[in-house]
């Protein structure tokens, strides 16, 4: 077993030649269209020294899917921002924006938070 391949769970050592196995024939992570999502914008200001960002939430799919569609958002917008842990974070207060972007990517949208 390669040393950087992360096993799921708190398992760090086996003994049993199943596992490999096992852990190789998981289902891969389906991504259900735009329009059976729900995902919510917010406006963050914690831990971010003060700086405001857009924080979407409420993905459902692959890291994958989900890079890209931060990818989408980042270059629309003109920003900065991250994709990670099942939210996209982007730079500044464009709520609106972004909120639009998904709309007409057909998302179902809607505003959370302050």
């Amino acid at each position: 077993m390669p040393k950087n391949k992360k096993l799921k769970g708190d398992l760090v050592y086996s003994t049993n030649p199943d596992l490999m196995l096992r852990l190789s024939q998981e289902k891969p992570i389906i991504t259900p269209p735009p329009h059976q999502q729900d995902l919510k914008v917010w406006i963050d200001r914690k831990q971010r020294k003060g700086k405001v960002a857009t924080l979407i939430t409420g993905f459902v799919g692959s890291d994958d899917n989900l890079t890209a569609l931060a990818r989408l958002l980042k270059t629309k917008c003109g920003v900065g921002g991250s994709a990670k842990d099942g939210e996209i974070l982007i730079q500044g207060d464009i709520r609106e924006k972004v909120m639009e972007i998904l709309t007409q990517e057909g998302y179902k949208v809607k505003k959370a938070g302050g």
